[in-house]
């Protein structure tokens, strides 16, 4: 299939143009997309996704449109397909194409997505958005970083339907002998055919015991059988997810009966259908189970300029250094310390069914290059990614944290570890008392200093103190910078410009959480699904705010917003 061609000339008096000219806002994504569609999407753009023989394809920049506004919006594939196909709009959009102008089968839709999964350059979309905004002068060098639950698409399981699913799933992707010497080692009588739970009495200990402890013995059996063997890649895929979901909810009884362990797998599978999700927590109380999608934003236009998508345990800082892969390139490479400050107080809005409708100062643009000054790249974040070593990643990198880091605390009002002076270059620590012991070193860097000794006969034991062995002070391998940022935390000035800077990444997560179908919830499975179809969805919201800050192209083939 070769790469098809949008057409570049509207018919004067069927074309969109006739019905949306003056009807659609000029700030809305609609007209921005008008305007700049061929020059964002042009259909040489994806030239490498089809190859130079065969009929032609849809023109992808059309596609681009579709999915484009499908994302925002948050429509199935055949609601985005029936939207082009009737709503002026979206011809409009695509380039101002003619009232008459031929629809698709949603399945373009599908097949688009994978050329691009598929592609060495699959976030291309949301990249040229983000081009085009660093081209317009938008784009500073700050960061707000943050996090939002994403639930997946599947059932979670419990261990019964964890351990038979991937028991049937080893089975269908067996070839015929091999499935027979499964069945051969297994003894429960469970033919594994349906997904639903076998019948017994739920009520009855013993019978769910014997029912747990039955399947589980399936499984090994499986296993054992095929140890050592050559397997191919979907056999042993699948004897892998086996192997994780008996070993990770299974333990042996004194009586030698497999039943559920007492505990929770760090890193537990909650489904055979989507593997890779996880169960994850936003607070303490808070739980979801699913993926985390991971957003940096530069708060001065609200632009975003990175996502990531991970499974729902992982902690907000193990991806940080991706979201800011631009500043660090910058500054490593000797960038340029340009700081755009401009403050948009802009607010998210659906009028007229046009989608999001971003209000801001009619001087944005004008602001933000008056305010442009050197100064120093600065990330913001919550206390997630105030974890030492991001701390040290910045200071090393020379970048300012504008990252919470949570002061130390204790149990019942004793005394916290900033009540202890820490001198790393003698390697001890001075108590309350003033008790100085060494501190112990291991391999990381860090260390413990332990007042065993002298918390015996200590007068202040009782306002530090409950444990029989003495207090004992961690020292952490990143305790010097960590120590640095809580002083710079302590000031006033960090803690009026955090407030007003931090806080905006909010709103731009519930921009992007705000429609039901692929917002909150994913649409896809896998992690890498998943955080494509996120990275889509950045790229929508990013074009809508790029219509309100009045994005164009130029006539030397630049940007410019106007607003």
């Amino acid at each position: 299939m070769t790469v098809g061609l949008a057409p570049r000339q509207a018919d004067l008096l069927v074309g969109s143009a006739v019905v949306c000219d003056g009807r659609v806002g000029e700030s809305s994504i609609w007209a921005v997309l008008h305007r700049e569609c061929h020059r964002l999407f042009p259909d040489e753009m994806f030239a490498d996704l089809f190859s130079e023989r065969g009929r032609r394809s849809v023109p992808p920049s059309i596609v681009a449109v579709v999915m484009v506004l499908q994302r925002l919006f948050g429509l199935t594939d055949r609601e985005a397909v029936e939207a082009f196909r009737f709503d002026a709009r979206w011809k409009y959009a695509a380039g101002g194409l003619d009232l008459d102008y031929g629809s698709f089968a949603h399945t373009v839709l599908v097949d688009m997505r994978a050329r691009l999964d598929a592609s060495a350059s699959p976030r291309r979309i949301f990249e040229v958005t983000v081009e085009a905004a660093g081209a317009a002068g938008l784009i500073g060098h700050k960061r707000v970083l943050d996090s939002t639950p994403l639930y997946d698409s599947v059932a979670t399981m419990d261990t019964v339907t964890l351990i038979r699913s991937s028991i049937r799933g080893l089975l269908k992707v067996a070839d015929a002998a091999l499935e027979a010497e499964l069945r051969s080692v297994m003894t429960s009588g469970d033919d594994y055919a349906s997904s639903s739970k076998p019948h017994i009495d739920w009520d009855d200990t013993d019978a769910r015991a014997a029912l747990i402890d039955s399947r589980a013995r399936d499984a090994y059996a499986c296993l054992d059988l095929l140890e050592g063997r050559e397997l191919t890649t979907e056999v042993a895929d699948a004897a892998a997810l086996v192997a994780t979901v008996v070993g990770q909810d299974l333990e042996e009884g004194e009586d030698g009966t497999l039943r559920i362990a007492r505990r929770v797998a760090k890193d537990r599978v909650i489904s055979t259908v989507d593997p890779e999700a996880r169960h994850g927590h936003k607070t303490a109380s808070r739980g979801f189970d699913g993926y985390k999608g991971h957003a940096a934003t530069d708060p001065d236009s609200e632009i975003i300029t990175n996502t990531k998508v991970t499974p729902g345990n992982a902690g907000d800082a193990s991806v940080a250094e991706d979201l800011i892969e631009d500043l660090l390139a910058e500054t490593e490479n000797g960038g340029s310390d340009d700081e755009a400050t401009a403050d948009d107080e802009a607010t998210a809005d659906d009028v007229d069914g046009e989608g999001p409708q971003f209000e801001g100062p009619a001087d944005f643009y004008d602001d933000l290059l008056a305010d442009a000054a050197t100064a120093q790249p600065t990330v913001y974040g919550d206390a997630a990614y105030g974890t030492g070593g991001f701390q040290s990643r910045l200071e090393n990198a020379g970048i300012a944290s504008g990252c919470k880091t949570q002061p130390p605390s204790a149990a019942g009002g004793r005394y916290t570890k900033d009540r202890f002076a820490i001198d790393l270059g003698a390697g001890t620590v001075r108590c309350p008392n003033n008790v100085s012991v060494i501190i112990r070193r291991g391999g990381d860097g860090g260390g413990t200093a332990s007042f065993a000794a002298a918390c015996a006969t200590c007068p202040l034991r009782a306002e530090c103190t409950t444990s029989p062995n003495g207090r004992t002070i961690s020292v952490g391998p990143h305790e010097a910078t960590l120590a640095r940022v809580r002083a710079a935390q302590a000031d006033p000035a960090w803690k009026a410009d955090y407030r007003a800077t931090r806080p905006k990444v909010e709103r731009k997560l519930g921009h992007l959480m705000r429609r039901k179908h692929g917002g909150r919830r994913a649409r896809v499975r896998g992690t890498r699904k998943v955080d494509a179809d996120f990275n889509l969805l950045a790229a929508a919201v990013n074009l809508a705010r790029l219509g309100v800050l009045g994005l164009r192209s130029t006539a030397v083939g630049g940007w410019a917003a106007t607003a």
